[in-house]
């Protein structure tokens, strides 16, 4: 009997076990579902991992590059031979293959054209040949021509240039009276001076100088030839002194006008040595002006007194005759 009751104790105490052990089942359906959960958190997790991983391997590139172009610059900038390589290529490069450092206008190329052309004035004279001829010199076509309205431009590119080295001469020469280092000239010997430098620089082109003349009375040269020839007369007449403002300006530049007009159309034709007879007109048309100025000088003061005269015999007279005494 006592071996009964034990068996039965232990029954009970197995099936105990047995349901501590082995769970019911909604408690495994319920553990299960919980596993499933967590087994989809820990997918979708390691997804979102995998997509944030380039963008946080492009922001450090990214950093990476900007540490890098940082770094170029500041090395560029301790670097002037760096700095002068980043730099924008503004040069160009020739047929002849030789590179000038910067752009240039189409005025400054064709500045060079014509001071290239001027060697080949004595061969082809002032035509569009001897522009032509210049073009090639610098390594450009003879295509380079279409720039320019035809050799007028070349006479007057000429004439400019030479207007402007006489404008640097007068202008040293002003200098230095002022500084005292030279003696002023009266105003005769300042204009003969002038006139004469002036036209001495046609004297490497002499023999094809008329031809250069005639292209400038074209029509449509005529302008641009008066302005530089004013511009010409207008400089020389300041650098001598000459500050007036009434119709003496007038006079004065119409007379020096014509004494340079006068003069180079003698000196195309002067055969004497070193245009001898050609600076010896220039003396005595510049004599002239001076006698003419002094002329009328003493005109106007001769009219004046013959004029003060009258009036003194006038009044003379009107005491003569009591006109003058009040009644």
């Amino acid at each position: 009997m006592a071996a009964l009751l034990r068996g039965l104790r232990a029954g009970r105490a197995l099936r105990g076990l047995g349901s501590v052990v082995a769970p019911p089942v909604a408690q495994t359906r319920h553990c299960c579902s919980l596993r499933r959960g967590f087994h989809c958190s820990a997918l979708r997790h390691q997804d979102e991992s995998k997509t944030d991983t380039p963008s946080s391997s492009s922001s450090s590139s990214y950093h990476e590059h900007y540490q890098a172009h940082s770094a170029e610059q500041d090395h560029s900038a301790s670097d002037p031979a760096a700095e002068e390589a980043s730099r924008p290529n503004t040069s160009y490069h020739d047929e002849s293959g030789e590179q000038d450092e910067e752009y240039e206008t189409e005025e400054q190329l064709q500045a060079r054209i014509l001071v290239a052309a001027l060697e080949f004035v004595p061969v082809h004279g002032w035509s569009m040949e001897a522009i032509a001829a210049g073009a090639e010199t610098l390594g450009l076509s003879s295509a380079s021509t279409g720039m320019f309205n035809g050799a007028g431009d070349l006479v007057l590119h000429f004439i400019s240039q030479c207007n402007s080295q006489l404008t640097e001469i007068l202008a040293e020469q002003h200098k230095q009276v002022q500084l005292g280092q030279a003696e002023p000239k009266e105003t005769a010997d300042f204009l003969r001076d002038a006139v004469e430098t002036r036209l001495r620089m046609y004297i490497p082109y002499m023999e094809t100088w008329p031809q250069a003349m005639s292209i400038l009375l074209l029509p449509h040269n005529i302008p641009d030839s008066l302005k530089h020839l004013s511009t010409l007369v207008d400089d020389i007449w300041y650098y001598a002194g000459d500050r007036s403002t009434d119709m003496n300006w007038y006079t004065k530049r119409a007379a020096l006008t014509g004494i340079y007009n006068t003069t180079e159309l003698v000196m195309v034709q002067d055969s004497s040595p070193d245009f001898q007879d050609t600076w010896n007109f220039l003396d005595n048309r510049i004599q002239d002006v001076v006698n003419m100025a002094s002329t009328a000088k003493q005109v106007q003061s001769t009219g004046e007194a013959m004029v003060q005269g009258l009036m003194g015999a006038a009044v003379t007279l009107k005491n003569l005759t009591g006109l003058n005494q009040r009644r």
